[in-house]
């Protein structure tokens, strides 16, 4: 059966982010932050996948010529569709650029610059940015491995005078966006709003950067460059984990370029001097592009108080049966309750941790970490769990991509506390969202999560949490943190699926219970909404069940290897909103049986078999029902929601004559009106009880 690699489907995702920024309906400066967010994702793009790739097709060893050529295609096809698609970038600034005129707001560059304005930007460049911009002369340097890849830079020509003619002369210098902005405000005019890149501000200002030195007819293009961001972790196993990870976070910088961006205009003898200062290999990328880079920046773009040209607010919801001065444990020891962030607020979440730090019952408090927020209330939460005398151990994961600075930090800090902090286990990245509270009365309380416990994600990724005192759930997940502490004892599982232990195999058993009961004859279908279908056996069980009648529909956002076959058993949406949807969400129907699981894997060979990952299935009926009404919303989405099928062409599943339907406003809207109906169970009344005794 057919598989689209993983790297070529990540391009085909990414360009529905991009297709975002043209659509009319879109709020226009929603618009400017989903071309921030491709151009952002198109650089991490670059930094992992293609520098993996780059470093396989490179390699020599003749036991590896197969990967080799494999690697080489992909990284053609990856560079094919990044020049394509770079085309369809600069046509959709060009578009939200000039709609944005249209609304009176005018990105102008420099030499559409009234004498006015220059007079304000050469102010603005003694006031704000004069010692900022430190120009090099291009022949000072012999390669331009010192400098970050997070920058612009612009490439600067030049004349000077000599004793018998005039010379060309070349520097570089990087633009100071970390201190100043990307966009420089100017004064307002005639009811209209200007604004200018910082590029263009400084290109103004060139003869001031270079005054005193007898130089003249500047001229200035930008140009970028990516590095191969896969760290050098330092394998001496005599040196700590923490240690190694710090040096592996500085060794990034130093990682080879292999892809440049520059200005289509930059003229020969510049643009071969810049180059040569990188050293790219035979398959790097280097790309003409347009006069400015970094559009990561639109995602900050200055709103102007224009909040008719965002989307409107919508406001976490705090659920009415988690709020009041009752206590929130004890409502989990009564049923299970969830939350969906960002439509839920994460604030529940808070006060279960906050609540267990302080209340005398609490005996201990286990949780794993993988992404923290910078201010992270999760944290201080243990932070002063550990002060109030409780037992507090927490799973930290170091190398959580791009974020291990922040974690390293949080976890001195804890530490200092005197929170007993794990490194996670050798080998394996601790990838799960689970809490563990250990109860002096009544039963303990876990919460498993799709989402990682951060307060900013919880604002922007939909993501479900179950908390739940389930004793035979609670007791898997306490043998998860016993699995993570101790990795070297055998540990089962009875109600969770966890991955590298049993995961794989249970999904595989779950998937060979619905072709065997489509084979009896019975109705069978497999939902699930995930982030990423990579793994080759999990792409041919879905063909197989598919071939033997079992109807599949899934929600897939990232990446997804599986081509759709013609004969309609498969259906694939992916859906690109104001939310990144995040949540993995898996039901298993056959006949009159039906099995919900929510967790933190996806089905890439990574998250099955080289990571510790929890899902846990859901027992209550009313959390039950709101999984499959999640699911059964996106596959119903005909506003966002796109035809996801293999070969990247991302059509809409919306035709004429149908009802509009956008499964987030949906789901918005509908808990927003469940809250309002919410009303306390009386006292005696009956309430769904715990029935955790079902076995996968």
């Amino acid at each position: 059966m057919p598989y689209l690699e993983r790297d070529v489907s990540w391009m085909y995702f990414n360009r529905r982010i991009l297709q975002e920024a043209t659509r009319k309906h879109i709020p226009l400066l929603e618009r400017f932050s989903f071309l921030g967010i491709y151009s952002n994702n198109l650089d991490e793009f670059f930094r992992v996948r293609v520098a993996t790739q780059s470093r396989i097709a490179e390699c020599h060893d003749k036991s590896a010529t197969e990967e080799s050529e494999k690697a080489t295609k992909i990284i053609k096809q990856i560079n094919k569709l990044n020049s394509q698609y770079s085309v369809e970038y600069e046509h959709s600034v060009k578009i939200v650029t000039e709609e944005l005129r249209q609304e009176g707001i005018y990105l102008i560059n420099d030499t559409e610059a009234t004498d006015e304005q220059l007079q304000f930007i050469r102010q603005y460049y003694r006031d704000h940015l004069n010692g900022l911009i430190m120009p090099v002369w291009l022949d000072a340097v012999k390669m331009l491995d010192n400098e970050t890849d997070e920058s612009i830079y612009l490439g600067v020509k030049f004349h000077y005078e000599g004793a018998k003619r005039r010379h060309a002369g070349y520097a570089y210098l990087e633009l100071p966006v970390a201190v100043a902005g990307r966009f420089v405000r100017l004064p307002d005019c005639d009811g209209k709003k200007y604004v200018m890149y910082l590029d263009d501000v400084v290109r103004c200002c060139l003869p001031l950067v270079f005054e005193g030195l007898g130089l003249s007819d500047f001229e200035a293009y930008s140009f970028k460059f990516t590095r191969d961001a896969e760290m050098e972790i330092d394998n001496d196993l005599r040196t700590g984990t923490l240690q190694k990870i710090s040096k592996g976070v500085k060794s990034r910088k130093r990682g080879q370029p292999l892809r440049v961006l520059y200005d289509t205009n930059m003229p020969k003898d510049l643009y071969k001097g810049i180059l040569k200062k990188l050293d790219l290999g035979q398959l790097d990328t280097v790309l003409a592009s347009g006069r400015y880079h970094n559009h990561k920046d639109f995602m900050k773009f200055p709103d102007f108080g224009r909040t008719d040209l965002k989307y409107p607010a919508w406001y976490p919801i705090l659920k009415k049966e988690l709020d009041g001065p009752e206590s929130i444990l004890t409502k989990i020891q009564q049923h299970d309750r969830f939350i969906h962030v960002p439509y839920h607020s994460f604030d529940s979440f808070i006060r279960v941790l906050q609540e267990a730090a302080m209340s005398p019952l609490v005996k201990s408090i286990k949780i794993t970490l993988y992404r923290l927020a910078k201010e992270s209330k999760v944290v201080k939460a243990l932070i002063g769990a550990a002060r109030n005398g409780k037992k507090v151990t927490v799973s930290i994961e170091l190398l959580a991509r791009f974020d291990e600075a922040p974690n390293i930090y949080w976890s001195k800090r804890m530490q200092e506390a005197g929170i007993n902090v794990i490194f996670g286990v050798e080998g394996l990245k601790v990838h799960s969202k689970i809490l563990h509270i250990a109860m002096s009365k009544g039963p303990d309380i876990a919460c498993i999560g799709t989402g990682n416990f951060h307060e900013g994600n919880a604002r922007t990724y939909t993501d479900c949490m179950l908390m739940t005192a389930s004793r035979r759930i609670v007791k898997d997940v306490d043998a998860v943190f016993g699995f993570i502490e101790r990795p070297y004892n055998p540990a089962t599982f009875k109600e969770l699926l966890v991955s590298p232990n049993v995961m794989r195999n249970r999904f595989v058993t779950l998937i060979n219970d619905t072709i065997r009961r489509s084979r009896e004859g019975l109705p069978t279908s497999i939902k699930i909404k995930i982030n990423h279908i990579t793994d080759r056996l999990m792409v041919e069980k879905i063909y197989e069940a598919a071939e033997a009648g079992v109807q599949i529909d899934l929600l897939v956002r990232g990446n997804c290897s599986l081509v759709v076959p013609e004969n309609g058993r498969i259906r694939i949406t992916g859906i690109i909103d104001r939310f990144l949807e995040h949540s993995r969400i898996f039901i298993f129907t056959a006949g009159n049986e039906e099995r919900v699981f929510i967790g933190s894997a996806d089905w890439m060979t990574r998250n099955l078999d080289n990571r510790v990952e929890v899902v846990t299935p859901i027992y209550d009926p009313e959390i039950k029902a709101e999984m499959k009404r999640i699911v059964d919303y996106g596959l119903r989405d005909n506003m966002q929601g796109r035809i996801v099928d293999g070969r990247g062409e991302n059509n809409f599943r919306f035709k004429e004559g149908d009802t509009p339907f956008r499964s987030q406003e949906e789901l918005y809207k509908e808990y927003l009106a469940e809250n309002e109906r919410y009303q306390e169970p009386q006292a005696g009344q009956t309430i769904p009880g715990d029935t955790g005794n079902g076995n996968v």
